[in-house]
């Protein structure tokens, strides 16, 4: 008889530890989210436009500063994700890699317009990216473990799209309390909150300390309901590093022979850090090419904050009905064309079509072009999450994510850099976006070569 009473009570409180477990992973993706909404796309990317007054010097620099960062990120990432596989502590990292974040993000408040140090400004950027790509990495490891096999493209599309909801929520507070646009109001028409002076851009260069705050405060229930579990074998971590590179050299050597993951870390390098172009660089080429200011660059980025949370979501459900491959291939496409689409409209003229110097045309499409990027960006790295749960090994799911990272984000210099060459050649911010089109379609041809169950080593499927 007792066993029959206090089994659904036991039952009852894991499902429900398990509910926690997940809501907490949730979390993280709110908490990050408004480093990539505000600070690498919508606020201060612009912000840095007008203040350096040179649309195509700010988006050089910008490429070269992400773009360095990201080298940092590709020869780490996979070595710190097999020291975490070994030694079991990836909760460690996450929170040495989120103090790097608000540190990072904190000192974006010292950037005034009369005192601008470019060089500095862009360190402390960048210490803030390379602490937010790297926690991400190891709370993206931890998906696995989260739910089965089959429910993991739905846990992976609500985060994703909690995280757009966050980011969402974030830029509309900044746009309407804090954010002066030319006039030294906000969106609502106030002067920024907390007597912030709009003369010397207070306003939006809170954004740092925003978006550090935001962070600190929401990843309380990370930390307080996700908790790691014991790894049966794990080492210390002086054991884990002298371990981790012999280990992780096999791996790399024998990536080659495991043709799914080899074709899908290629793939993924390609089509995501085409992305990663397209949200770094959106803000600043609507302030340069089309004249925005930071206000107007800002609901831009609320609608596709809004519709990457909606399709995000769609496409967890779609990821889960019909598996994750379909879903990347459908939004790479429509990726590629959208960034196509974007080099054709400029103040003057839309597709090759002279228009009005005071036409609404160019701003009208600009929105849209936005909307199906926040849309199609949100199923896809969703989806690309999970299908990178399908490729890898069970037992080395940081390392796997570690080169995930190394394939995407953490080699997010491919972009950058060679937008920063491009548009430094050409003088032209148009032709400067060129490059990100050609990386989604060599990402859309590696992804012929992906299984989408994975394969063992032989290249055989699982």
């Amino acid at each position: 008889m007792t066993d029959h009473t206090t089994a659904p009570a036991v039952d009852s409180a894991a499902l429900a530890a398990a509910r926690k477990r997940i809501w907490g992973w949730w979390w993280f993706d709110w908490a990050s989210q408004p480093y990539n909404t505000l600070l690498i796309t919508f606020i201060f990317g612009p912000y840095v436009v007008g203040v350096v007054g040179d649309g195509s010097r700010a988006q050089a620099i910008w490429g070269y500063g992400i773009g360095l960062a990201g080298i940092l990120l590709a020869v780490c990432a996979p070595l710190l994700g097999a020291v975490a596989d070994k030694s079991g502590k990836r909760m460690g990292f996450i929170w040495f890699f989120s103090a790097l974040y608000v540190i990072g993000a904190w000192g974006i408040w010292f950037s005034a317009p009369e005192d601008f140090n470019i060089w500095f400004v862009m360190l402390m950027f960048c210490i803030g990216l390379v602490g937010m790509e790297f926690a991400t990495i190891f709370t993206n490891a931890m998906l696995p473990d989260l739910a089965p096999r089959e429910e993991l493209g739905k846990v992976s599309g609500s985060g994703w799209a909690w995280g757009y909801v966050g980011g969402l929520v974030a830029l509309i507070l900044m746009l309407t309390l804090l954010a002066e646009g030319s006039t030294g109001k906000t969106l609502i028409g106030i002067d920024p909150i907390l007597g912030l002076d709009p003369a010397t851009r207070e306003g939006t260069r809170s954004v740092g300390p925003l978006t550090a705050i935001w962070y600190v405060v929401f990843m309380i229930p990370f930390f307080i309901w996700v908790k790691e579990p014991r790894k049966p074998g794990a080492v210390s971590i002086g054991t884990a590093i002298s371990g981790a590179w012999p280990e992780l050299k096999a791996t790399l050597k024998g990536l080659p022979r495991n043709r799914s993951l080899f074709a899908f870390l290629g793939s993924s390098m390609f089509y995501r850090d085409a992305l990663n172009g397209v949200y770094t660089f959106g803000g600043i080429y609507a302030a340069g090419v089309l004249g925005w200011s930071v206000v107007q660059v800002g609901i831009f980025g609320i609608l596709a904050a809004f519709t990457g949370a909606i399709f995000a979501w769609l496409g967890g459900k779609a990821d889960s009905r019909f598996g994750p491959k379909p879903v990347i291939v459908f939004n790479v496409v429509a990726l590629a064309l959208t960034a196509l689409a974007i080099v054709f409209v400029s103040r003057t003229s839309v597709f090759g079509v002279p228009v009005a110097a005071e036409s609404g045309l160019p701003d009208i499409l600009f929105y849209v072009l936005g909307a199906i990027v926040g849309a199609a960006g949100g199923a896809m790295q969703s989806a690309s999450r999970t299908m990178m749960v399908r490729q890898g090994d069970q037992e080395k799911m940081t390392e796997g994510f570690g080169l995930y990272a190394l394939s995407g984000k953490a080699t997010a210099f491919l972009a950058p850099l060679s937008i920063g060459i491009v548009t430094d050649l050409s003088d032209s911010q148009q032709i400067g976006i060129l490059p990100v089109v050609v990386l989604f379609i060599l990402g859309l041809i590696l992804l012929a070569f992906v299984h989408p169950e994975g394969s063992q080593p032989t290249g055989h499927p699982a």
